[in-house]
């Protein structure tokens, strides 16, 4: 599905991306913990916990560690749901592997990163995110859909996306 009528801007089998990254979602029942981001890149925005993946990780260690790190919580099972590649004009440009965990060990703890907020599904505040989150994270959280996004990012503003959902993760 392309979201867009004009070609992509990037030419994205050359592009490479400066970071890498990770983003979980735990999610219990009809809630997903959220965190306020702190620091980095996003700080003040909601959005699940993530960050950096280390040189010799993994996609999947490192979303458990910083979820570890930034929560205190250890997600179990997780299950990749998808990717996103993030070309921007402001910030280094990202590819983020996302995952989903319905199952957990911890207690959620605020710490120098984060402020972690148990949130309705119904209830997240899309206002207060990524603008590319209203267009995968409701499908990927109610409909246990996986996806790969591709967006062009002027500043906050989406300038070109396309996603594609059902895709396989392996």
């Amino acid at each position: 599905m392309d979201d867009s009528d004009d070609p992509s801007p990037i030419e994205w089998n050359a592009w490479t991306p400066e970071i890498r990254a990770t983003l979980m979602f735990v999610v219990d029942k009809f809630e997903v913990l959220l965190i306020k981001k702190l620091r980095g890149i996003g700080m003040g925005k909601i959005n699940g916990p993530g960050g950096k993946i280390d040189p010799g990780e993994s996609a999947l260690q490192s979303a458990v560690r910083e979820t570890q790190e930034e929560l205190h919580v250890t997600p179990i099972n997780p299950r990749k749901m998808g990717e996103l590649f993030f070309a921007m004009t402001d910030l280094p440009d990202i590819h983020c592997h996302v995952y989903m965990a319905k199952e957990f060990e911890g207690t959620p703890t605020e710490t120098d990163e984060a402020i972690p907020r148990w949130t309705r599904m119904d209830q997240i505040p899309y206002d207060l995110m990524w603008e590319d989150d209203k267009y995968w994270l409701p499908q990927m959280l109610e409909d246990n859909r996986t996806f790969e996004g591709r967006f062009c990012f002027e500043g906050e503003r989406i300038r070109w996306k396309k996603l594609e959902f059902d895709v396989p993760m392996y």
